[in-house]
């Protein structure tokens, strides 16, 4: 015996926090932005992001 399914598909709210698509892309983008920069100090200073920190 199947239970009837509901006619209606509720629509629930995008949560606030936590893991949803809005943060994701954000999170994205701003990898995106970090490692460009990260190319283009490297490529200025012509060391490593180790070398420019001061770590190696």
């Amino acid at each position: 015996m199947t239970q009837p399914q509901p006619p209606v598909t509720p629509q629930l709210a995008e949560p606030k926090f936590g893991f949803n698509e809005y943060a994701e892309r954000l999170n994205g983008r701003a990898a995106m932005i970090g490692f460009v920069l990260t190319l283009l100090i490297e490529y200025i200073s012509d060391q490593g992001i180790l070398s420019w920190l001061g770590l190696q």
